[in-house]
């Protein structure tokens, strides 16, 4: 008996149960059901008379609202192996993308139709995409067929194509809904702020699935924010910190009782940033451990498990909670995680070709962790971040905790220079720093030792970030070394050039 995935008749099933309720609201239009399920097939019918086949990568190409969500099941239902391409996405990234995963076809739109000529691939606009009036039901797919591609984040080099089959993708979906906190439904609605193209399309189809409702917004739109969380109507918010953070400044002072979760990861949450999403939200948030090579759920960390490990005494690292079900977790000799289940990638593809994961499964992560007699597993920081000072091994992470949350201060990233006399030498950066902060970071470092406190301090306007929104320490890193000079020796410090 060959395993198959009935995408096609999943979606029928969703326009059975719930026909006019509406699937997807980006704060501008919304769409019900019913018009997702015509939009989505005509579609991937379109694609499939194209000569669209299981195995044939095409890419989607665009911002968040109704439009990304139809593709992204249109896609999937023609069998073919979708490859998302963050809508920040420069021309020359989605060049690499093209390198690795040759895309046969791009589903985008008008306005964004320029940066793709000459690519190589044929465009379809979803613009001139008519819906069906009698959507047909199309063959389930081999769950074995490549189903879907992830780019890494690119923060320690050429992002990688991460591959997942059409199976494992239907079993992190089903992974996803099975460690929900409550049960969505019609009239529930869940509020998505970061690309759809990574973390917020799952939560989507969690919600869809259930016959709820995903507010899916084009970044954090103060005004279509604040409707959403005033209106009493919102049940979750997927919000990483970097969300958190945004939605604590444009909202300080309010509260939203309503919200019964609010789903955030990808980053470390820091004491303070928790505590202005306890007042906002009450004790809602859960943390999650997630990779691109495998996604949500790695880990869980229930809302009132968050809430005593922030109101308990500080410990090394950050807590990310238990395995989820069918995860494996592990510490190497090195203190690296490392993981395996059922539902992580197949594999990878760079400039080199394709890779397997080891024949065991187990893969490593690049993260550096601990498990505590509880079972829970704690996140130290990242392998390649590790900084080796004056004989000492020294997490950034740590030092970035420290300094979190300062006032009239953004985010800060901490980054070592190469020393002759040091081997490393600690430097934060801070963006946004009122011309003070440097006293204010020295005082939060007291408590540290010694050979943990930063040997100089940057401010820069902003730190890059990758398209994720993730802060690239490595790009932070190229920064200060192209605008300062290290002045090396037993006193270091830097120079502007």
């Amino acid at each position: 008996m060959t395993d198959t995935i009935p995408w096609s008749q999943e979606l029928h099933t969703l326009d059975q149960r719930f026909g006019q309720a509406v699937a997807v609201d980006d704060g501008h239009t919304q769409l019900s059901f019913a018009a997702l399920n015509r939009r989505a097939h005509a579609l991937a019918c379109a694609l499939q008379a194209q000569g669209v086949g299981a195995g044939d990568y095409v890419g989607i190409y665009l911002p968040n609202g109704c439009a990304a969500v139809w593709a992204d099941y249109g896609v999937t239902i023609s069998g073919a192996c979708l490859v998302h391409l963050n809508a920040a996405y420069t021309r020359e990234e989605i060049m690499w993308a093209q390198q690795l995963t040759p895309m046969r076809h791009i589903i985008t739109d008008r306005a964004l139709a320029p940066t793709l000529a000459d690519l190589g691939a044929a465009l379809v606009l979803c613009e001139d995409i008519v819906p069906l009036d009698s959507p047909p039901v199309l063959p389930a797919v081999n769950a074995t067929d490549p189903g879907r591609v992830i780019f890494s984040s690119g923060t320690t080099g050429k992002p990688k194509a991460l591959l997942y089959d059409q199976g494992r993708r239907w079993l992190a979906a089903v992974m996803l809904r099975a460690v929900l906190p409550f049960t969505p439904g019609p009239g529930s609605r869940v509020l998505l702020m970061t690309p759809y193209v990574h973390g917020a399309s799952m939560q989507a189809r969690a919600w869809l699935d259930h016959g709820g409702t995903a507010v899916l917004l084009n970044g954090v739109e103060r005004e279509a924010a604040g409707r959403e969380l005033r209106s009493g109507a919102l049940d979750a918010i997927f919000a990483p910190p970097t969300v958190l953070a945004k939605l604590a400044a444009s909202f300080e002072g309010e509260q939203f009782s309503s919200v019964r979760c609010v789903f955030t990861g990808t980053q470390t949450l820091t004491p303070g940033l928790y505590a202005k999403a306890r007042a906002m939200f009450g004790p809602t948030v859960r943390i999650t451990y997630g990779k691109s090579e495998n996604v949500n759920p790695i880990t869980v960390l229930d809302p009132q498990a968050t809430q005593a490990c922030f109101d308990a005494a500080p410990a090394e690292g950050a807590c990310l909670g238990w395995p989820a079900p069918g995860v494996q977790l592990r510490i190497n000799d090195q203190g690296e995680i490392e993981l395996r289940s059922r539902h992580m990638y197949i594999g990878h593809i760079d400039q080199e070709g394709f890779h397997a994961p080891p024949a065991d499964g187990w893969h490593r992560t690049g993260d550096l962790g601990r498990i505590d007699e509880q079972g829970r597993l704690w996140l130290l920081g990242r392998m390649a971040d590790v900084i080796k000072s004056g004989g000492y091994k020294i997490y950034p992470d740590e030092i970035e905790a420290a300094l979190a949350g300062m006032p009239d201060c953004g985010d800060i990233c901490v980054v070592a220079l190469p020393s002759d006399y040091w081997g490393e030498v600690i430097i934060a950066v801070a963006e946004h720093a009122d011309p003070a902060w440097q006293e204010a970071a020295q005082r939060r470092v007291a408590e540290l030792a010694r050979y943990k406190h930063p040997r100089a301090h940057i401010a820069v306007a902003a730190l890059p970030r990758n398209p994720q929104g993730k802060i690239s320490r490595r790009a932070v890193r190229d920064l200060v070394l192209s605008t300062h000079t290290l002045i090396d020796g037993p006193y270091p410090s830097v120079q502007a050039r």
